[in-house]
């Protein structure tokens, strides 16, 4: 048989379509600004649990600080969960009223 007939007669198979696998949704991280926890600290929480470096850390502390609210990062809702608790237990257990929140992207 020739290439071409192979071809021809491959391209009257039908295939199994494939599933089509959705992305998850993903979620954003968000500090809210508040009038007592000192802006070290804000700094800390963004190098810890977001990996942040001292410059991006300090960039997003300040955009929380004059802007009411910043993004921390965008997450899957399990890994966004995780940090926002993360964040609050650690707040918490510094006495700090900081605020973290996630929602929907």
């Amino acid at each position: 048989m020739s290439g071409k007939t192979e071809k021809r007669q491959n391209a009257g198979l039908l295939e199994k379509p494939r599933p089509k696998t959705k992305k998850p949704p993903l979620y954003k991280v968000l500090l809210l600004n508040d009038d007592y926890t000192p802006m070290d600290f804000v700094v800390h929480v963004l190098q810890q649990y977001f990996n942040k470096d001292q410059e991006e850390a300090t960039r997003i502390m300040l955009t929380v600080h004059y802007h009411g609210v910043g993004v921390c990062g965008v997450y899957p809702y399990e890994v966004a969960e995780t940090k926002v608790n993360q964040v609050m237990s650690l707040a918490k257990a510094h006495g700090h009223p900081l605020q973290c929140v996630m929602e929907r992207e």
